[in-house]
């Protein structure tokens, strides 16, 4: 059985750690090599760094500042955003990427999938999933949640790993930033139903919420931001109270 992961996210908008509520209403959360030093420190097993605002605007992730933070880091690292081609993720594990996170280009042209698991392997691709329940089922959400797709939750996910894909990160855009919970209910579903990692992201709010996803749901991963990035929780005091629940935490 895989050990279970905390995973703190950095999502970056002009350079700067940026957090809202549902995908809206950002704030500035502090500067991502600083907080990705903290992380580490702190006992993080895995970070992940979203560039929300490439997709929208059409251009690509920042690759100079997943340089600088890659230097800092010796924990796995994964780098989103803007990414639609096999020489951008050269170029990003080039850079000091372990991994890389691709959603609404892998939902535009599935075959990317397949054609950077074929060049890097699967364990290096991580879909991304952002997921809003609308009239009784979960519908797939691409350009950082701005635009709902005709992609059941589900069906997309089974996709993306008979496509190649070596991991899911999904979000339930209902939960994200709302503190109140990872959507347990989502969560079970995709990760009962597909046979490699899911990490799930939207809601953490106490170090309860990180039980439950551990316990009620097949999750491998927890990812979070506010909670992290504010100081709510600290990761080495939610690992320790984690193992005392006898959850199996890197």
């Amino acid at each position: 059985m895989l050990k279970k992961r905390i995973i703190p996210c950095l999502d970056i908008k002009n350079g700067t750690t940026v957090k809202g509520i549902n995908f809206q209403g950002l704030r500035n959360a502090g500067d991502p090599i600083e907080l990705a030093k903290k992380y580490e420190t702190d006992g993080a097993d895995e970070l992940v760094f979203l560039d929300i605002t490439a997709t929208i605007e059409e251009r690509k992730t920042f690759v100079e500042l997943v340089r600088n933070i890659g230097k800092e880091l010796s924990i796995p690292f994964t780098v989103g955003g803007g990414i639609s081609t096999v020489e951008d993720v050269r170029i990003l594990l080039d850079a000091g990427a372990d991994k890389i996170s691709i959603n609404s280009s892998a939902v535009k042209n599935p075959e990317l999938i397949s054609d950077l698991a074929k060049e890097f392997g699967s364990q290096c691709i991580v879909v991304a999933i952002d997921t809003k329940f609308v009239a009784g089922n979960d519908w797939v959400h691409i350009k950082g949640g701005r635009e709902i797709t005709d992609l059941n939750t589900l069906k997309w996910a089974q996709k993306a790993e008979n496509l190649g894909a070596g991991e899911i990160l999904l979000t339930s855009m209902d939960g994200d930033g709302t503190k109140s919970g990872f959507d347990l209910r989502v969560t079970q579903l995709i990760s009962e139903n597909i046979n490699i990692p899911v990490i799930a992201s939207g809601g953490a709010g106490s170090i309860k919420d990180f039980e439950d996803v551990f316990t009620l749901t097949s999750a491998t991963g927890g990812l979070a931001a506010s909670i992290f990035h504010f100081g709510e929780i600290n990761i080495f005091g939610l690992k320790k109270e984690l193992k005392t629940k006898k959850i199996a935490i890197r």
